[in-house]
């Protein structure tokens, strides 16, 4: 049996943590200063954490092959299985004509002003889309209908990632928060409370703050109205259904609930300034099929894309077709999850050469490697909403070649992305397989009494290697508990901050970036994307951080028991 080293480098904990951080530092350098794509810097990071694992933390060649095996098959399904048909319902969308009339919708619907579109399809939109699905495809979609909306590929794509924070934790329908309370003990509703009094108040501002990046203060001044009612409804909801109902439905419930607010506000009240800030009225392709740009008239006219209709105000029913794909991934999804269907066939697999032989030195115990492959999986509940909308399309005229068009279209989209993702979540199980991830989590947690502050930065650092906030609680969701514990904190208090803290980097995550990009011109330029949210990201963990010492230090009554 492997037992893990905690202080490999000259027994010392802080030297050990240096070492350890460094696969971490090779990839953020190769994408936010290098600008190498994000396959390339993900490749990087996993060689040199594979010499790092060897080297130092003395693992078995076998072993950290294993681990990094165990991590890519978790990369492959359920991670890019969800990410596959999510962008596949997308592309039958687009190759039907239905996208373009969703973005019709939105023009003639809502006020042409790119500040009101923004919050709509970034902020409400997004986070429905990160209720269901999650892992980037929110970023891929939205950025998508913003970019056809006359959003600049850059600015589109930066907002949305930033957008991309607060609905996280709760995403997958709280998903996350229910392994939380798998790895911590403590109860799901619990923790899913304190997570619902730390996040909604990022839901309240971060409207703002998106509006200000996008357009300073001038464009802020003007429809800050809109960014309250956005991110109050959002945040009230999503603490109420929390605090009283669950963990499950707090994403979706509150996204629905901001869409329908933020549609109906500026149908009475609207900005005098909309000229300044217009949107694109006319056509624009919005898919990505060849590799070239969205925006480029790429698409042959030749029955790539059917007809979506004549340009105008969309009519009732095509109004109806516009919402359709979205609607029934929603309701399958939500009636899936409920039912419990995924447990149907479900395979527990226990790794072969990895499973119980590594100790966990910190925890004092083997290390199980268990891997769950659901063949009745979220991603299958969006292929079957694919595979109904596919129906509705065909039958109202649509031509049956788009299915597999669409399909050809996300293979072309997602290649990259896929190959990036196998490889950072390869890294991510080599970390923690190998002990360098427990190395790291434990240096952090000797800082003492501004450990709350830090706490937060724990799941920034998991949630980036490994672009999801499930695997961030899985990893230090136990050790925030037994940090907090040896430090006289409150354990709830710790283990919400490493849930809420991991979301604030899903903007620089790898993993969410390439994804994210699928459907622009910047695959293979995530470097480009880097720079822009790196500084939002670190900021944004501070405010939390700050947040989190002051729940602990100030109000600790706010912390539910």
């Amino acid at each position: 049996m492997f037992q893990q080293i905690l202080s490999p480098v000259a027994d010392n904990l802080f030297l050990s943590f240096l070492v350890g951080i460094i696969p971490i530092i090779v990839v953020l350098i190769l994408l936010g200063i290098v600008r190498r794509a994000a396959w390339q810097a993900a490749l990087a990071g996993l060689v040199a954490g594979f010499i790092i694992a060897i080297a130092v933390w003395r693992m078995p060649i076998g072993l950290a092959a294993d681990a990094t095996l165990n991590g890519i098959a978790f990369a492959l399904v359920p991670v890019m299985w969800i990410v596959w048909a999510a962008m596949w319902l997308y592309n039958v969308t687009v190759r039907s004509g239905k996208f373009e009339l969703f973005r019709r919708w939105m023009v003639y619907n809502v006020p042409a002003d790119k500040r009101i579109l923004l919050l709509i399809v970034g902020f409400s939109f997004g986070a429905l889309m990160e209720g269901i699905a999650g892992f980037g495809t929110p970023v891929a979609i939205c950025s998508a209908l913003l970019i056809a909306l006359g959003f600049p590929v850059l600015e589109a794509l930066t907002l949305t990632l930033i957008f991309n924070t607060t609905p996280v934790a709760f995403g997958a329908l709280g998903v996350p928060i229910v392994t939380l309370a798998g790895v911590t003990g403590l109860p799901a509703s619990t923790l899913g409370a304190m997570v619902g009094r730390q996040l909604p108040i990022f839901a309240l501002f971060l409207p703002f703050y998106a509006i200000l990046v996008f357009t300073g203060w001038r464009g802020l001044r003007t429809v800050w109205p809109v960014a309250l009612v956005a991110g109050l409804s959002f945040a009230v909801t999503q603490f109420v259904i929390s605090n009283f109902v669950g963990p499950e439905l707090p994403d979706v419930l509150a996204s629905l609930v901001s869409l329908i607010c933020v549609i109906l506000f500026v149908q009475i009240w609207k900005p005098q300034d909309i000229e300044q800030y217009r949107a694109s009225v006319a056509a624009v392709p919005a898919a990505v099929t060849d590799g070239s740009a969205i925006g480029e008239a790429h698409i042959p006219a030749s029955s790539s894309v059917d007809a979506a209709g004549s340009e105008g105000k969309p009519t009732l029913q095509e109004s109806i077709f516009a919402w359709l794909p979205w609607l029934l991934v929603s309701v399958i999804v939500i009636a899936w999850t409920f039912l419990k269907v995924p447990t149907l066939g479900q395979q527990l697999i226990k790794w072969p050469g990895l499973h119980n032989v590594v100790f966990l030195t910190l925890y004092r115990k083997p290390y199980a490697a268990v891997y769950t492959f659901q063949i009745l999986g979220t991603g299958t509940a969006i292929l079957l909403a694919v595979i109904f909308t596919t129906i509705v399309v065909v039958l109202a005229g649509a031509k049956p070649i788009i299915f597999v068009q669409a399909l050809a279209d996300t293979w072309r989209q997602l290649r990259f992305a896929i190959l990036t993702v196998v490889l950072i979540v390869g890294l991510a199980y080599l970390y923690n397989y190998s002990g360098m991830a427990y190395t790291v989590g434990l240096a952090i947690s000797k800082v003492g009494a501004i450990f709350p502050f830090f706490s937060v930065f724990l799941g920034w650092i998991a949630c980036f290697l490994s672009g999801s906030d499930t695997s961030s609680n899985a990893l230090f969701g136990n050790l925030q508990v037994v940090a907090a514990r040896q430090l006289n904190l409150s354990p709830v208090l710790m283990a919400a901050a490493n849930s809420s803290g991991a979301v604030m980097s899903k903007m620089v995550s790898p993993q969410n970036i390439t994804t994210g990009v699928s459907t622009t011109e910047l695959v293979g330029k995530e470097g480009l994307i880097v720079q822009r949210t790196f500084i939002h990201s670190i900021i944004l963990a501070t405010i939390l951080g700050v947040i989190v010492l002051i729940q602990q230090y100030l109000i600790p009554g706010i912390i539910p028991h």
